[in-house]
């Protein structure tokens, strides 16, 4: 496959439900807008849980890791959510509350926000789509040397949904989300959520632990208390987008991924809370890439790893994989997730990693 290190131009036309799905997975300032977990439109009249259990079963061929076929095997003992969650959203300000939190409130307090029902479709496909894309990540991740999954630490940032966190601790590891999105905060905030997760009805697996974080990775100082290092992983997925952090073009910066860091120290930081030999993943998918120059540049459509090789090294990571071509396997997922019923895949999908482990 051929390497990214440089993205040539390409035409300007694209599916813009696709691009504003990938736009929404990362822009932190925005609502989520309905995605690829609709898939389903026509996603049809099968239950949520049963729509995941055949996704998982779509892709578990193309998976070539022992951790990602029972990452997907584990599918069918994600919890059922049968009743809608209230969310109470206030348009102006952004905030979004729990019921919980809301209960709290005064009918003063209150004002200005909306309940809004939140059914087991958002909770796990949260309109960024469906949480089994995540599986393929972890694949590659584990076609390196790795733990046993009850002894793995992980951390994602950027999580989405909190479908392949719940996975992966269903098979015993510790799992940690970071996210900044209120409506999460708020989603996952229910008792069950995380904490202790059991094991899934997979051979072998054993009850695991969830945490969610709430905030900015890594300026947030409140956030940065409650991570401990040595963790195995680090995973980031259509969040650290070149394009994201440095667009080649001014665009709003609502569009944009706002680190609070500048790239050494972020770099730096997820190398400190990494253990000697623990990976850092950053895995994209993106609509096809649109020059600066474009009638509508797109920046999230430049899915390159946002840290020069040169830093990643001097940091202390050996590079495995720098801004490698995925996008045959792309293609080939999104046609067992069906996803090309909704677009062009050829024009306006491709797939590209950064692989690094720490010395």
């Amino acid at each position: 496959m051929r390497n990214l290190e440089r993205i040539q131009p390409a035409r300007p036309a694209l599916v813009w439900s696709l691009t504003l799905v990938l736009f929404a997975s990362l822009c932190v300032t925005l609502t989520p807008v309905q995605a690829w977990g609709q898939e389903s439109a026509a996603a049809d009249s099968l239950g949520v849980h049963e729509r995941l259990v055949e996704e998982a079963q779509a892709v578990a061929p193309l998976m070539k890791s022992t951790l990602a076929k029972r990452l997907l095997e584990a599918s069918s003992s994600l919890p059922v959510i049968s009743e809608p969650r209230v969310l109470y959203t206030n348009a102006e300000t952004r905030e979004v509350l729990s019921e919980a939190e809301a209960a709290e409130l005064s009918e003063e307090e209150l004002s200005g926000f909306e309940a809004k029902e939140r059914d087991g479709e958002f909770y796990y496909y949260t309109g960024y789509g469906t949480p089994l894309a995540a599986v393929h990540a972890y694949d590659l991740v584990a076609q390196q040397t790795l733990p046993p999954a009850n002894e793995l630490r992980i951390l994602e940032f950027g999580y989405g949904s909190i479908g392949q966190l719940r996975l992966l601790a269903s098979l015993g590891a510790e799992v940690t989300g970071i996210e900044v999105s209120k409506t999460l905060r708020a989603l996952y905030s229910y008792p069950g959520d995380t904490g202790k997760i059991a094991a899934a009805a997979v051979e072998g697996a054993k009850a695991g632990y969830l945490k969610l974080i709430d905030g900015h990775f890594p300026g947030d100082s409140a956030v940065m208390s409650q991570i401990s290092g040595s963790y195995d992983i680090f995973l980031s997925k259509n969040t650290l987008k070149r394009g994201y952090i440095h667009p080649e073009a001014e665009v709003d910066p609502r569009m944009l991924v706002h680190l609070g860091v500048d790239d050494t120290t972020f770099v730096e930081t997820v190398h400190r809370l990494l253990k000697p030999g623990g990976y850092f993943m950053i895995y994209n998918l993106c609509p096809k890439y649109t020059p600066p120059d474009a009638d509508k540049y797109i920046p999230w459509s430049d899915g390159r790893c946002p840290f020069d090789r040169e830093l990643i090294e001097k940091s202390g990571f050996e590079v495995i994989e720098y801004n490698r071509d995925d996008t045959e396997f792309a293609h080939t997922m999104a046609k067992a997730f069906g996803w090309d019923s909704m677009m062009d895949l050829e024009n306006d999908l491709y797939g590209v990693y950064t692989l690094l482990r720490r010395k």
